[in-house]
């Protein structure tokens, strides 16, 4: 579970429609204490400040939110340095050029955009590690966000290749920084309807390709509260034991091979198939006359 008054830094803050936000507000209903980070004040008001009219002011003014760019070794420094002991930290962070990085064919010559992408999307979490780990004595927890990279999804590209590296390096940290007791671990997430997802080409026909091969319904929208669940789970004291790991939270997907077949597509409305059952069974028991 989160320790009660315990600090949490989420980073990767963009609007309510993130797994950021989600995870946070997860965290502060089961009493911990949460500080989120931005990348700089534009992008706050930008995507914050103006882009959450569903939020109230004074919802917003109770947020603890810092900035800090992850690609500036000083800005992460301080940013630990200034919040003393935490707890946890939970890595939402990425970024490609979709203009480069992304779309119809993986070979660009925007070297320069290739190496922005890694950076932020896979180097910066041993940046955070780094300067994370000194302030967590008595031991802690690493979380970042993934995204299926044992396969390779049209149009994602060097971003699929990116969060691949992100895997490896959890793996890395986790050997690294087990002596400390700070435990680093991935949670690779099904498609999800957030801000940055809306950047990625075509990335409707993605959530179509997912109601073909998850076994359990999936909800782009919906299912972030899930993967905040388990984000949570990794945080928390009941994951002690557990380092270096992915953990898919996805519907299953990431374990079929092929479509499914018509018959092994989810159903609908579970309640009515279980009255359904339930009916079956009383009628097995009613005595022969």
């Amino acid at each position: 579970m989160i320790k009660k008054g315990g600090t949490y830094v989420v980073m990767g803050l963009l609007n309510t429609d993130s797994i950021a936000y989600a995870t946070g507000k997860m965290i502060e209903e089961l009493g911990g204490r949460v500080i989120y980070t931005a990348q700089n004040d534009r992008m706050k008001k930008i995507f914050f400040d103006r882009g959450c009219p569903d939020l109230a002011q004074a919802e917003k003014d109770a947020m603890c939110i810092k900035y800090c760019d992850v690609t500036v070794e000083n800005e992460v420094r301080n940013l630990f340095r200034d919040l003393g002991e935490v707890d946890g930290v939970v890595h939402s962070i990425a970024y490609a050029n979709p203009k480069t990085c992304l779309g119809h064919h993986i070979y660009t010559n925007s070297f320069d955009d290739i190496k922005q992408g890694f950076g932020i999307s896979c180097a910066s979490l041993a940046t955070v590690s780094q300067f994370a780990q000194e302030h967590m004595p008595k031991g802690g927890s690493i979380v970042t966000l993934s995204f299926s990279s044992q396969v390779a999804f049209p149009y994602y590209n060097w971003m699929g290749v990116n969060k691949a590296a992100l895997e490896a390096l959890v793996r890395a940290l986790a050997r690294e920084y087990g002596r400390e007791h700070v435990r680093v671990n991935a949670v690779s997430a099904g498609p999800l309807t957030t801000k940055a997802a809306k950047s990625i080409p075509h990335f409707a026909a993605l959530t179509q390709t997912w109601k073909k091969i998850s076994p359990l319904p999936w909800d782009p929208i919906k299912d972030k509260q899930e993967v905040a669940h388990a984000v949570v789970f990794l945080l928390g004291d009941y994951s002690r034991k557990i380092t270096g790991q992915t953990l898919y939270v996805d519907g299953g997907a990431s374990v079929v091979g092929g479509e499914l077949l018509k018959h092994e597509k989810p159903i609908k409305s579970m309640p009515a198939k279980k009255r359904l059952i339930q009916k079956a069974a009383a009628e097995l028991e009613k005595p022969i006359t």
